[in-house]
């Protein structure tokens, strides 16, 4: 059987152990530089960083004279290509999408937008 001030001391060094991983700091990352020539390979990126990425991919696209995209979502599920068809649906930048005829079928969404 243990003594009270042992299990006093177990407890203190778990709380520590505890309060210590609260209190860790992320570690600063650079931001990611993506080349910009149509093709947006969503592999790469967690599942909430998606929304931002396909935005601000768009506003690029658009600064870079690029009109006809391609969003490589991967088949799965078919969650993260919803997720995409949703942004774009709500995009007002985007004339109409549809999902790849080509070879990845329906992997990848074709997305063209709006000549300003």
């Amino acid at each position: 059987m243990k003594r009270d001030s042992d299990n006093g001391k177990l407890e203190k060094d778990f709380q520590g152990q505890i309060a210590s991983k609260i209190n860790m700091v992320e570690p600063e990352f650079e931001p990611v530089r993506l080349p910009v020539d149509g093709l947006l390979d969503l592999h790469t990126f967690s599942p909430k960083e998606v929304p931002s990425v396909v935005r601000e991919y768009i506003g690029v696209c658009l600064e870079e004279k690029i009109f006809e995209i391609r969003i490589i979502h991967g088949k799965g599920k078919g969650i993260l290509r919803n997720t995409v068809h949703s942004l774009l649906k709500k995009d007002p930048r985007v004339l109409h999408f549809s999902l790849d005829t080509g070879p990845s079928g329906w992997g990848a969404t074709l997305a063209f937008l709006r000549r300003r």
